[in-house]
């Protein structure tokens, strides 16, 4: 993966010569870290190895066409970069193949994409993976059946357990229900049978 190096006394002065040369603030650029010892009365500096966001993004597309065209698909990408998070939505031929049943290929798409970065850079790099608007229904689907769930929890005054989801879906059920009144969220359980209970907050 593109990127250059730089060797100074101190981690800023390393980063200030990266981001003088690359010309970009600091927010658009990541890095990974480590220390030469000097020698004899020699201090020790500091090497960083530094990368654009836009290269990591561009290899990722890059990436993800080279995979997705074996599959014999066709693929269009819309991406999008914000806080150091990478967002690719895709389109494609047959969108359902790219998502499979409950969302495992897209999910497996998103593991090994992020495999490949950590392997090449050593950076853990936050990158999400969508196809068309499935992630939107989905979230929309779970924030839907959360609050009919949490409604019966304060009529009934009693827990109840949803389906096993993965740590994605279950963030969305505790987020949209941080604030609903009577109502407390937790998870519960080994993966991959993890799973939210909502139970009145006595």
């Amino acid at each position: 993966m593109k990127h250059l190096e730089y060797i100074d006394k101190s981690l800023d002065k390393a980063l200030n010569q990266a981001i003088d040369n690359l010309e970009i603030e600091k927010e658009n650029l990541l890095y990974t870290k480590e220390e030469i010892r000097g020698g004899l009365f020699k201090g020790n500096n500091i090497k960083i190895k530094v990368y654009k966001i836009e290269d990591i993004l561009d290899f990722c597309i890059n990436y993800l066409q080279n995979l997705i065209s074996n599959l014999g698909l066709e693929v269009k990408f819309e991406k999008k970069i914000r806080t150091n998070e990478i967002f690719i939505k895709m389109f494609s031929n047959n969108n359902s193949v790219l998502i499979g049943k409950n969302g495992e290929m897209l999910k497996s798409l998103q593991n090994i994409l992020r495999q490949v970065i950590k392997k090449q850079s050593n950076l853990n790099i936050k990158v999400i993976l969508d196809v068309e608007n499935y992630k939107d229904k989905q979230k929309y689907y779970i924030e839907k059946l959360a609050k009919k769930v949490a409604k019966e929890v304060q009529k009934t005054n009693m827990a109840i357990e949803l389906d096993n989801m993965n740590s994605y879906e279950r963030r969305i059920v505790h987020n949209i229900l941080s604030n609903f009144n009577g109502i407390k969220t937790e998870s519960t359980g080994q993966e991959p049978n993890r799973h939210v209970v909502i139970k009145p907050n006595k």
